[in-house]
């Protein structure tokens, strides 16, 4: 059996390592295993194709604001692709995230149905059922066919395509029999297979799974080192923390929680913009790239806080938990679904008061973290995510 995996970026962000996991894993059981992606670096690895330079990404994402389709273009890299395929001739391909402006999506869906091609296709976000949005949120126009997008009302240089690109999703994938859609959430599986781009196709779950030996309880001296020995700690990750009540992250309500809990020191990664005013007892890091280092954190804090608005599935939470750290955050969709709910809790979106009240419960309750570590690590184990993708390559649709 021979699995090509395409991604937009290759061994970073959570895709890109969730996508070499997998490579791994099968390389590891004999499997052979070919990676297409198309952002970032050129990279000399073994079976490892780049397929779109980063100036022809650039002027299809501009060319996108002007027709109004941004899972179309990208010609020439799309046409790579393809050949790659014919030269490769694989038994499964999987697809992961496709935006980013490297691939086609219609002309890609439509042509591995044409052929016949045994397809993976994982959900990390809701673009593909959508057509258009990476989160829907409230709104529901992906259910009847979007247009007239209330997103795009103040955008600059963007044609509204959002139906026109609704109906091109919509006949790529109509009878593709050979397709499988994997959600990282029963969450996200219950919209997918709701929306009528995906309804009718098979649908599965398969949770996303990270390095359980790096992602465990570690001993730390951070505590020392930062002059929190006899202090709460409460961790908060994010890929962008500022003070902007409109980030989806939700920086606004950590800072908010700080202010509510003075004697409680809340610790952040992640970058910040320069001169981000906070209370005396929030600590920023910056970005911290090193797991090792991250893993240290999860574990030196009392509880990890989650402010997200919408997540479809939530690393942090798995990352968390697997370090034996409970997790204290609001509904975003996904986490709910995936979390061990013995160790997490949830309130509803924007609610300080009652996020307070929870987070000050749970850093009372006394914890085995062992145990959670425990239950965690069999749950997200990416041994038990290529399992399952394995499992899946086999299955006859």
């Amino acid at each position: 059996m021979k699995v090509l995996q395409v991604n937009v970026v290759y061994n970073t962000g959570s895709t890109g390592k969730i996508m070499c996991d997998i490579h791994a894993e099968l390389v590891k059981q004999g499997i052979e295993s070919v990676i297409c992606y198309g952002r970032g670096k050129k990279t000399q690895d073994k079976n490892v194709y780049k397929i779109c330079g980063e100036l022809y990404s650039k002027f299809n994402n501009l060319l996108s604001r002007f027709t109004g389709l941004l899972y179309g273009g990208c010609y020439f890299s799309t046409q790579k692709l393809f050949r790659i395929i014919k030269k490769e001739k694989p038994d499964i391909v999987h697809l992961h995230c496709l935006n980013g402006h490297f691939v086609n999506i219609y002309k890609l869906i439509a042509w591995l149905k044409k052929h016949h091609v045994k397809t993976v296709l994982t959900l990390h976000a809701e673009f593909m059922h959508t057509a258009n949005c990476s989160h829907a949120f409230e709104c529901d126009k992906w259910l009847s066919g979007c247009g007239k997008c209330p997103k795009l009302q103040n955008k600059h240089f963007r044609v509204d395509g959002t139906h026109r690109s609704w109906k091109k999703m919509k006949k790529a994938f109509a009878d593709f029999d050979s397709l499988t859609v994997a959600s990282v959430s029963p969450w996200l599986q219950e919209r997918a297979a709701r929306s009528p781009i995906l309804k009718g196709l098979k649908h599965i779950t398969v949770l996303n799974g990270l390095d359980t030996e790096v992602f465990r309880p570690t001993l730390s001296d951070l505590r020392e080192k930062y002059a929190l020995t006899d202090k709460t700690v409460v961790f908060h990750a994010s890929p962008r923390f500022d003070n902007n009540p409109s980030n989806l992250k939700g920086g606004y309500y950590v800072l908010q929680l700080a202010e509510r809990m003075p004697e409680t020191v809340f610790v952040v990664a992640g970058p910040y913009p320069d001169g981000l005013m906070v209370p005396d007892n929030v600590i920023l890091l910056g970005k911290v790239a090193n797991q090792t280092l991250l893993t240290k954190w999860y574990s030196t804090a009392d509880i990890t806080l989650l402010t997200s608005k919408r997540e479809t599935f939530s690393m942090i939470v798995a990352e968390s938990l697997c370090c034996g750290t409970p997790v204290v955050g609001f509904y975003a969709g996904g986490p709910e679904t995936i979390a061990v709910p013995q160790y997490c809790v949830f309130v509803e979106y924007g609610d300080v008061d009652a996020l307070t009240v929870k987070a000050e419960e749970v850093i009372r309750h006394s914890y085995d973290l062992t145990e959670i570590s425990k239950v965690a690590s069999r749950k997200y184990s990416k041994s038990a995510m290529c399992a399952n993708y394995v499992l899946e390559y086999q299955t006859e649709n």
